[in-house]
């Protein structure tokens, strides 16, 4: 809850309790105070923190107050009646009703604090438009084109002044977001109010001639913004991070020229497929996410050399370029790691595809699953399977997840594969799909409905961090290393799967 958010809560809770005084003449005069400091408030919420929704009984309710406290002031109230008495009764229930629905809205949409980069560098952020020339748009339902990409990148910058990088500066898009996860399209525009910890524009910081690069890809309907902490914690240890947004795939992606495109790639997939034809169309829309990568890696090297104009140029080590991403970004930093110009990878998450047209990745790649992940995982690591009273709960058939096993055999394969190069395969106790976003920062109704696991965000977000930045050190920056070398005691929660394998 924000400071005068929460002024404003108490001073509406101070006014019901003063409504209990018999005295008449202390509740006016406490009642006016109190409506007073409330109407200050309320004035001073708005102008600097700003209107949202969910407050909207507090600012009714503070503006009745005044009203009223003013009614009592200068109108001589009339004797009280069994009537009257009867509304008193009513109004302060509804009153108890609101707060209580104020607090709860609160609590389930807070306009919540990134926890803060760890690193010595401060951060800036930036965002590029790029357009390859070289391939058509092949997901848009109403006009066709060239493919083009919004990228947003975080890197280690010279100690900023003024206000940090909103969270997520496209606001027009929130609505959408919304919508994605099933709510009505205005409940999450009070998100315009988080900030980040980045500064917008800032000067690359001199620490360092230059910083290795890391790609970062969105899973299925997610954003960019989504993982704005991670970027931020990469960023604040000597890294160059660009998150892609891959359009089509996301809830919403806001081009310059005012444009919103939403995701399109979900009319791929339906109930009505037979396996095969969903395997297929997985790794269709699995490609045009790989090509986006090795596109957008083309583009930094174009910024490297200074053939598109950026503060950037001559500070990117494109030596040492490492590539992550979550679910389906996730596979997709998998299969983009087939690059040569990508040196290592981590997959948070996500299944692969295209796994019968390659043969297996030789080099260091980190996977790390979540719990409900894992335990999919170790199924078929025991060559267990589903009863026929689980397969109904599940609304799935035997001969779907049979495939699923073959795949998923496979799957594992691979991940013994770059083990052999020096990766790991670990999952994390107590999380699930989601806590490897900023999704899990936004509501702990996510939490309650299991969407995000029974760990704390900020611990998962740690955990997580720390593991990604021990990986990438140790094969890009050629330090650190110790937490891939087994299990820490100080991160309990992580387990590693790799002798299972």
């Amino acid at each position: 809850m924000r400071f005068f958010e929460m002024l404003l809560f108490f001073t509406s809770a101070s006014f019901l309790a003063l409504l209990f005084i018999l005295n008449q003449r202390i509740r006016r005069s406490a009642l006016l105070l109190t409506s007073g400091a409330g109407s200050i408030f309320l004035v001073i919420h708005l102008l600097v923190e700003g209107y949202r929704v969910q407050l909207v009984f507090l600012y009714g309710f503070t503006i009745l107050m005044l009203m009223l406290s003013l009614k009592d002031v200068f109108i001589k109230p009339k004797v009280a009646r069994t009537a009257s008495r009867i509304r008193r009764v009513l109004g302060r229930l509804f009153i108890v009703i609101g707060l209580i629905a104020t607090g709860c809205f609160i609590y389930v949409f807070p306009v919540f604090d990134f926890p803060a980069p760890t690193g010595e560098l401060q951060v800036g952020t930036k965002i590029f438009h790029f357009i390859d020339q070289n391939r058509e748009e092949t997901f848009s339902k109403t006009a066709t084109g060239k493919r083009e990409l919004m990228v947003q990148v975080w890197y280690p910058a010279q100690d900023g002044t003024g206000k940090y990088a909103p969270f997520i500066p496209d606001t027009q898009i929130l609505r959408y977001m919304a919508m994605n996860y099933g709510l009505p399209g205005f409940t999450l525009q009070h998100l315009k109010y988080v900030s980040s910890h980045a500064y917008s524009e800032a000067e690359i910081s001199s620490a360092q001639t230059s910083y290795p690069l890391i790609l970062a890809n969105p899973g299925f309907g997610s954003s960019r913004f989504l993982h704005t902490a991670q970027a931020e914690y990469l960023a604040s240890h000597g890294y160059i991070v660009a998150v892609i947004d891959h359009t089509y795939n996301t809830f919403a992606t806001k081009f310059p020229d005012g444009r919103i495109t939403t995701s399109t790639t979900n009319d791929l997939f339906s109930p009505d497929h037979d396996y095969q034809t969903e395997r297929g169309n997985r790794d269709k829309l699995g490609k045009v996410l790989t090509d986006d990568v090795a596109f957008v890696l083309d583009q930094f090297e174009l910024i490297q050399s200074g053939k598109i104009p950026s503060h950037l140029k001559g500070r990117i080590n494109l030596g040492n370029v490492g590539v992550f991403g979550h679910s389906i970004g996730g596979a997709t930093a998998y299969d983009a790691s087939y690059d040569p110009r990508i040196a290592v990878g981590i997959d948070f998450d996500g299944g692969l595809y295209r796994l019968r047209e390659r043969e297996g990745l030789r080099k260091p790649f980190l996977f790390i699953h979540s719990e409900s992940e894992f335990e999919k995982l170790k199924m078929v690591m025991d060559n267990r399977v589903y009863t026929d009273s689980e397969l109904n709960r599940m609304g799935s058939t035997r001969e779907w997840e049979d495939k699923v096993t073959e795949d998923k055999k496979l799957e594992l394969e691979r991940m013994r594969q770059t083990v052999d190069e020096g990766g790991q395969v670990l999952y994390i106790e107590n999380t699930e799909h989601l806590n490897f976003t900023d999704v899990q920062f936004i509501t702990p109704i996510f939490k309650i409905l299991g969407v995000t696991g029974k760990v704390a965000p900020e611990r998962a977000n740690s955990v997580i961090n720390a593991y990604m930045l021990d990986f990438f050190d140790m094969y890009l920056k050629n330090k650190g290393g110790i937490l891939m070398k087994g299990p820490n005691s100080g991160f309990p929660e992580v387990k590693f799967v790799t002798s299972l394998l």
